[in-house]
């Protein structure tokens, strides 16, 4: 069965003191708000409402808790870097975000959802400067890959791996389409290598 399949929702929670007990490991999913995150998110689930698509970004404002079969959850962070969402609320994700990639004890990996046709834009490099210190993976999702012709879209992951090279094997980069559903069973292996790195969800 597929590892995201069957995610049930847990929590929403809007600041950090509401951040439920660690039980099991988490896997966070991020990106800008427009970079398609629901969308993915939705379709490794294979779920058509699993996480909240809006024709507006920026709406999710908090960060949801879905709980995979196996014990382990998937953490969907707001979306970031919106332009049009006021500052308050701005620098309210903000303090949430770090708070939650910085000192989550039971987070084991990232995944960092960046639109193909528009990759590490600044807030994207400011995710990566919270996460990587931890030592801990990320898995970098170019989305709406189908948006791009075959070299454009393997021009687009090898400028994406040549920039975060730097960080070595903790990071690795895959394209991926919603749409067409392409890059699914990928996800699942990298993600599938964290948790069988991880301890068990009883002992996290």
């Amino acid at each position: 069965m597929s590892l995201f399949r069957n995610a049930q929702f847990e929590i929403s929670i809007a600041k950090p003191s509401g951040l439920p007990p660690p039980n099991g490991p988490e896997i966070a999913f991020a990106g800008r708000s427009n970079a398609g995150k629901s969308s993915a998110i939705n379709t490794l689930a294979n779920h058509v409402r699993l996480a909240f698509v809006s024709k507006t970004p920026g709406r999710t404002q908090l960060i949801n808790f879905f709980r995979l079969q196996n014990g382990a959850v998937l953490v969907d962070l707001p979306g970031y870097g919106y332009a049009e969402v006021p500052e308050a609320i701005r620098r309210q994700w903000q303090h949430l975000l770090e708070d939650y990639l910085t000192r989550r004890p039971n987070l084991i990996g990232l995944v960092l959802i960046m639109d193909s046709r528009h990759p590490l834009k600044d807030r994207d490099r400011t995710m990566i400067g919270w996460f990587a210190p931890s030592g801990r993976p990320i898995h970098v999702l170019l989305t709406k890959s189908d948006k791009l012709t075959r070299s454009e879209a393997a021009a687009t992951l090898a400028a994406v791996r040549k920039e975060l090279a730097p960080l070595g094997e903790q990071v690795t980069v895959q394209l991926f389409s919603s749409l067409k559903k392409t890059g699914v069973e990928e996800v699942e292996q990298v993600v599938g290598s964290w948790l069988a790195a991880a301890p068990s969800a009883s002992s996290a």
